[in-house]
């Protein structure tokens, strides 16, 4: 395990890893993002450190947590950087007879299909370490990270950097829970990981196939979820039934006759779509990006509605 005494998040010492502290969060996006990070930080330290290198003479970091690269993406990218020029130096590390790059590999690779000679890079030597834990936390900001790119990220973080669960919550302002099941993600069997890279929306489909041993089936219900002919309350079923045979049948989901009311029928359909577009605003796995008071609030909301839907019920069932 690498020790963390260069920590770009933690360290309260060296005078490199204090400029990314200060930082923070403001870590850059692309090349057309106008937010200080690291990169505009380090050119205001030092004017002089942007250098045009050969973009042959770059090469991408063996270690590069992002596993997920749109070719759509980075071919409007390459238009722009035509049209405009690389906007943002990409940032390096001497590497042999060449440089590696610590961030910046989308600029990188557009730059390529732009046909470009050089790209303006920041050449500074870091350690491993400090290598590691900047590209991670880049990829961290980036709006289009992949649920299975970010687990891979939380996982090197956790694994070679060091860090506890509790510490990357903190840090990085997530939700305990939410960590513990990006590492779970992380370590997924492949069939359930490559479910989740086709349909993000599956998440709390994987954490069900996860329950399962046997492949076979696992691969079954991945490939059903994903042609949509299975609900996630239908796949919760079957999980179930596997891991506990013979306990239950497997319960239809019954047949709900139409109402006749019209009423009724406007009020059931109001309530529908104010109930799918709150989950579409809580999200597939949970509550990360909602801060902590409307959390709070939210879950105090559902709980009195609930106990309100059970009064109507109750209510209905008595005459």
């Amino acid at each position: 395990m690498l020790r963390r005494r260069s920590s770009v998040l933690t360290s309260p010492t060296t005078h490199r890893s204090k400029s990314f502290r200060d930082a923070g969060s403001r870590i850059f996006q692309q090349e057309a993002d106008t937010q200080p990070g690291i990169i505009s930080l380090l050119a205001a330290r030092t004017p002089t450190a942007i250098r045009e290198l050969p973009v042959e003479k770059v090469k991408p970091n063996p270690a590069q947590p992002r596993m997920t690269f749109h070719e759509e993406t980075i071919q409007e990218l390459a238009a722009s950087i035509k049209e405009h020029g690389v906007l943002q130096p990409i940032l390096v590390r001497p590497s042999g007879e060449g440089y590696e790059i610590i961030a910046g590999e989308r600029r990188w690779r557009a730059s390529k299909v732009a046909g470009k000679e050089t790209i303006p890079a920041i050449v500074e030597r870091f350690d491993d370490a400090t290598a590691l834990e900047i590209a991670l936390i880049e990829n961290l900001q980036r709006e289009d990270l992949s649920p299975l790119d970010e687990s891979t990220i939380y996982k090197k973080m956790t694994s070679e950097l060091g860090y506890s669960i509790r510490q990357l919550a903190t840090k990085l302002g997530k939700d305990k829970g939410y960590i513990e099941n990006r590492l779970r993600l992380a370590n997924a069997p492949e069939d359930v990981r490559e479910m989740v890279a086709q349909r993000y929306d599956t998440l709390s489909a994987a954490y069900e196939l996860m329950k399962l041993d046997n492949a076979r089936r696992r691969k079954s219900l991945a490939k059903q979820m994903l042609a949509g002919r299975l609900t996630l309350l239908r796949l919760h079923d079957r999980v179930e039934r596997i891991l506990n045979p013979g306990e239950r049948p497997e319960k239809a989901e019954p047949a709900i006759p139409p109402l006749r009311d019209d009423a009724l029928i406007t009020a059931t359909r109001k309530l529908n779509e104010a109930l799918a577009d709150l989950s579409r605003a809580v999200g597939d796995d949970g509550t990360p990006g909602i801060p902590e008071g409307d959390r709070q609030n939210l879950a105090k909301f559902l709980t009195i509605s609930r106990a309100r839907l059970d009064n109507l019920v109750a209510r209905l069932r008595s005459r």
